[in-house]
């Protein structure tokens, strides 16, 4: 990583506040470039605190934008950070009009040429997208990294129909934490505690609402800008990663939107922006890349950012199973469109007898994070303990390498004796030592094979084929190994389980088949970015401990009781002091238990710890939160509790409980 401390342009930095029509403020962060000359503007719009949160990474690339010539912009929504309002749902109409609002504004401030671009990742790029469905006539282009187009079935609560029981608890947990965490007084001024209690009176747990919809209706077909790909008029440069869960919405966003106004770039990055150097590397000069993408579109030069390939992707070479990886080997292609020419698919047809498929119910315990950070423990172990407890098809590799590049496709002849069930696809890399890496996998929801908006019982005995694509991969299996498709009837805490599902299907091979894209190998394709580099750091210090730091992930069997409890430290934030004289701690912790045989013994509970404290102001703040999701037969049951304190002295104490009938996922 190359830190830059010479810039064309010498910058200034100022805190605003953007007035938006009825009278709320956003609170704004703007790094510009010294000059008299107006200039384009990047936006990046997100809850996640501008004043300590994002603060690290935001140090990392707005500075550098501002050098080269641009008023580069982060705001906190409304109802978070220091920003004025009540908090919503996730891209609920009023964020969107928000930020609507937002680019108009600093499309008309003096300093500006009238021209803006909007980016970020995970939230600040689902909102890119979604505010230029809006078509603002200011906003000209997106970068959208580790976003999705499909808020039902590619995001954080169902998959494959499912609700996705790793996140769908835990990220609402999450949003529970952050929305209740107060302004800041340093930035915020003397009225921030009568924000910080009104904001908290308005509090609801976001499970609420997802759970409530469980099928692919009206609530999430807002925001999911697949409904309408013609909305979106800004040119869109869409980035994601191989060990990212939103990586396929690159893959539709090149094949959706129109060719001279679309590029993707997909890595073998987790969930972080591609110039941060955390594993999976290689990293790239992702800051360089997005400047030639707005200069393109936000100062009209010839940047030769449409001589590009519509899509740049990499593919890793086999590489043995690890839950972490500096650096993967492999090469970057491209393609000239999406579909590709240079992709077909192989059809690889199952064998044998027809197979009872029950898994155990803690099958999926070695899935890896659902959405790997980076951290040591993220990624999936060794599979061969997951295959022991899956249907096993294997495929030699004979002649290769066979180099796959898009999403497998599973079609699977079934029998099923019950009304519910699920099913799990994972292909693996088998080596010749017997060593089996996960490559890439995905889930139906039984009911849901009918389509996502409905659910619809099996019906008792009956024998139907079924069909789902897996995520999209970049992945080379070499000559020696094997191809492995694992099926499996669980997978926990991925995959929520209901009542009934231990009873599994027949998978009868003879109509069942993999279908992966194998890509043709080409000439050099001579795809190449340069070396990673940022602006200096914020400065930010991390402060001594002498307490042990637990595991980020431990798995407990307890044999007797034939249980099974995974613990999860997903690694946030720690401690940490900013130069400002904030200290700032958090602590999460994250445990999913459940039964061998028993589908409704599944628990999920998360627990945070927040502390904000200026010893200088004698401002000490904390919150904590309690979160769980259970499930019977009828129904889930949630409960949610919030503890708010001003040094010790209790501002708020809230608690729900709520039982929402499991209708479909």
């Amino acid at each position: 990583m190359a830190i830059r401390t010479e810039f064309p342009y010498e910058t200034t930095r100022e805190d605003v506040w953007i007035p938006l029509p009825e009278g709320v403020r956003l609170y704004a962060r703007i790094w510009r470039p010294v000059t008299d000359e107006a200039v384009p503007v990047l936006l990046e719009y997100l809850p996640y605190r501008l004043t300590d949160w994002t603060a690290p990474r935001d140090w990392q690339r707005h500075p550098w934008y501002a050098g080269h010539g641009y008023a580069s912009v982060r705001v906190d929504l409304r109802g978070h950070g220091n920003s004025d309002g009540l908090p919503g749902d996730e891209y609920d109409a009023r964020e969107l009009a928000d930020g609507v609002a937002v680019v108009e504004w600093l499309a008309a401030q003096p300093w500006c040429t009238g021209a803006v671009g909007m980016f970020g990742i995970s939230w600040g790029g689902f909102n890119s997208l979604q505010v230029a469905a809006l078509a603002p006539e200011a906003l000209k282009a997106v970068v959208t990294v580790c976003s999705t187009d499909d808020r039902y079935d590619n995001d954080v609560h169902y998959m494959g129909g499912s609700v996705l029981g790793v996140d769908m608890h835990a990220w609402a947990a999450t949003m529970l934490a952050f929305a209740a965490r107060p302004p800041d007084p340093l930035y915020a001024g003397e009225g921030w505690r009568e924000r910080w209690l009104d904001r908290l009176e308005s509090l609801e747990p976001l499970v609420h609402t997802w759970l409530a919809h469980q099928t692919r209706d009206a609530y999430w077909r807002h925001g999911s800008v697949c409904e309408d790909y013609g909305a979106v008029r800004a040119a869109v440069l869409a980035v994601g990663g191989w060990h990212d869960p939103y990586r396929d919405t690159v893959l539709r966003l090149v094949s959706a939107l129109p060719a001279d106004r679309v590029r993707g770039i997909i890595g073998p990055w987790s969930h972080q922006y591609p110039d941060r150097g955390l594993p999976p590397g290689p990293a790239i000069g992702f800051l360089q890349e997005t400047l030639r993408w707005w200069d393109h579109w936000l100062k009209g030069e010839d940047t030769g950012v449409l001589a590009e390939p519509l899509l740049r992707s990499w593919i890793s070479d086999s590489h043995p199973p690890a839950t972490t990886y500096e650096r993967l080997d492999g090469r970057w292609v491209g393609d000239p469109a999406w579909p590709s020419p240079n992709v077909a698919p192989v059809r690889y047809g199952l064998q044998g007898e027809p197979v009872q498929v029950a898994s155990p119910q803690h099958t999926g315990l070695d899935a890896g994070r659902f959405f790997p950070f980076g951290n040591a423990s993220d990624l999936p172990p060794d599979q061969r303990e997951e295959d022991a407890k899956s249907a096993c098809f294997e495929f030699a590799v004979d002649e290769g390498p066979v180099d796959v590049l898009g999403r497998p496709v599973v079609r699977l002849r079934l029998r099923m004796d019950v009304p519910h069930g699920q099913v799990v696809a994972r292909v693996c890399d088998v080596a010749p030592d017997g060593s089996s890496t996960l490559v890439t996998r995905g889930a139906l929801n039984l009911g849901a094979r009918e389509g996502r908006d409905r659910s619809v019982d099996w019906p008792k005995g009956s024998v139907q084929s079924v069909a789902f694509e897996l995520n999209g991969i970049g992945h080379s299996f070499p000559p020696g190994h094997r191809i492995r498709l694992a099926l499996s009837s669980a997978y926990w805490p991925w995959i929520w389980p209901r009542a009934g599902s231990e009873a599994g299907w027949t998978l009868d091979p003879a109509g069942s088949s993999l279908e992966l894209p194998v890509r043709a190998r080409t000439p050099s394709e001579g795809v190449a970015f340069e070396e990673p580099e940022q602006a200096p750091p914020l400065g930010v210090t991390f402060p001594e401990t002498l307490d042990e730091p637990r595991p980020e992930r431990v798995v407990v069997r307890d044999v007797a009781a034939g249980a099974w409890r995974l613990e999860v430290d997903p690694r946030y934030g720690g401690k940490r002091v900013y130069p400002d004289g904030l200290e700032f701690e958090e602590d999460a912790l994250e445990v999913y238990e459940i039964q061998d045989a028993d589908p409704l013994s599944a628990r999920a509970r998360s627990e945070w710890r927040i502390r904000l404290h200026r010893a200088d102001a004698g401002w000490d703040a904390r919150v904590s939160t309690v979160s769980s999701t259970e499930c019977d037969a009828e129904s889930f049951v949630v409960r949610n509790e919030v503890v708010c304190r001003e040094g010790e002295e209790v501002a708020f104490h809230r608690t729900w409980e709520r039982r929402i009938p499991r209708t479909a996922g």
